[in-house]
């Protein structure tokens, strides 16, 4: 696992596009495969088209961003970095085991990956304090860089910089709290303590009659992740980027001097292609993607839920929030999507590949905007689940494996958007360590 302090990130230099596409310089130009087209695969890719590699990107939906990058909660939340390896979670989460509603559950069913992931994560917890530092100060190195990819790509996708209201129901969870903000301070971020009548002012719309108090963000902010990603996926193939819908990867092995990849796309037979490099970036699909080359990648699906609630008639809109909520108790987390849409996501479910939605983990969730936003109609929320990609660590898994030819950007868990950008850009420092670039990007003549 690298460092992924602030420090030893690398940075990336953005070129800017004309309207004519960038396409590579012929036979000499690397070519690098991305697996995955989510919001990391997406920047990844990006990134590397922007160093002037040939890119060609393998993703198994039909576009990009379709799973775990489709309705997350919408924040970009350095405040939100500290890591789950504590022993408070442990006895959070042996309270709520029998609870179908809680904010974390555990299917007991036997499964080998299951536990050995969880003996893991407990191993992790002496390491709580140094990885929430770490995770806090990647973080604040991506917002620079997602909105340079945002300026550069330029994409419409819902931002909302209004910062992150963190509040709180109790003296015991805020001055919990308080402590986080002491680690998160050594990471570099200024988190502010606010009374109850500050939250109310900085977010009218939220129900403070029960809140002891908060922590306000300034700098933290919200959109669309799933316009996001589309977004880069629409500059990327513009610029000559090869975008593989629907194709799966039976089988890749790799080489001292390069990869072959085995896919097949919808309706076609099986294709061989040789690449010089390859970023593995597909989510809760890299264990075993990473298996084939010889790699531990111990990623977890870890299930999350979100409501976004349509916000049709003018009152709904008025008492919809703007600013991006965190309540800790129940670990909800909010955001606005423009003018007519209101997303609510939360709560960590511990069930293998099942992407079922259940309705006993929605109803909490629409239950919730009833409560703190009682003006606002839910009549229309429309349910969705996903599978967050996480290692017992809470750090995601960024640079070469065991082959000098493949390299990883993967296990991001619940902060895959807050890290993404400045994990693109360390791989994209691996690889082109690795793999001889071009001079300067090659720009193509305009058709």
């Amino acid at each position: 696992m690298p460092d992924l302090s602030a420090d030893t990130t690398k940075s990336v230099s953005s070129t800017k596009s004309s309207a004519a596409p960038v396409t590579g310089s012929g036979p000499t130009t690397p070519r690098i495969a991305v697996i995955g087209a989510g919001i990391t695969g997406m920047t990844t890719a990006f990134r590397l088209q922007q160093q002037g590699y040939d890119v060609t990107v393998i993703e198994r939906q039909r576009y990009a961003g379709m799973e775990t990058s489709f309705a997350n909660g919408g924040q970009l939340s350095t405040s939100n970095a500290e890591v789950w390896n504590s022993w408070g979670t442990m006895v959070k989460g042996m309270k709520w085991l029998f609870k179908a509603d809680a904010p974390l559950l555990l299917n007991l069913k036997p499964s080998w990956h299951k536990y050995s992931w969880l003996a893991e994560f407990v191993a992790a917890i002496p390491n709580y304090r140094r990885n929430t530092i770490e995770t806090v100060k990647l973080a604040l190195a991506a917002r620079a860089s997602l909105l340079d990819m945002a300026r550069d790509a330029n994409i419409d996708c819902n931002f909302e910089h209004r910062g992150i209201l963190h509040f709180y129901k109790s003296k015991a969870e805020f001055d919990a709290a308080a402590r986080v903000s002491e680690l998160l301070a050594e990471g570099g971020l200024e988190r502010k303590a606010i009374t109850p009548d500050e939250v109310k002012a900085i977010e009218p719309a939220l129900n403070t009659s029960d809140v002891y108090g908060g922590f306000y963000t300034e700098t933290d902010f919200t959109g669309d992740i799933h316009k996001y990603t589309n977004g880069l996926a629409a500059a990327f193939q513009l610029r000559g980027g090869r975008f593989l819908g629907e194709t799966g990867v039976p089988s890749l092995s790799a080489r001292d001097n390069g990869v072959t990849i085995a896919y097949q796309t919808v309706g076609e037979d099986v294709a061989r292609e040789d690449f010089d490099g390859i970023v593995i970036c597909a989510g809760t699909g890299s264990r075993a993607l990473a298996a084939q080359v010889g790699d531990r990648v111990n990623v977890y699906p870890v299930k999350g839920y979100s409501i976004t609630v349509n916000l049709l008639d003018e009152k709904s809109q008025e008492a919809a929030p703007w600013v991006s909520l965190l309540d800790d108790r129940a670990k909800i987390v909010t955001s606005r999507l423009g003018v007519d849409r209101y997303r609510v996501a939360g709560t960590a479910e511990f069930n293998g590949f099942n992407r079922n939605i259940r309705a006993d983990r929605i109803k909490p969730l629409v239950d919730w905007c009833r409560e703190h936003h009682p003006e606002m109609s839910t009549r229309q929320s429309v349910p969705w689940a996903g599978l967050r990609p996480m290692m017992p660590n809470m750090l995601p898994k960024v640079g070469p494996g065991n082959s000098p030819r493949v390299f990883y950007n993967t296990g991001h868990g619940h902060l895959g958007w807050t890290l993404s950008a400045a994990t693109a850009d360390m791989v994209t420092a691996h690889v082109t360590g690795t793999i001889e670039k071009p001079a300067q990007p090659v720009l193509a003549k305009a058709v």
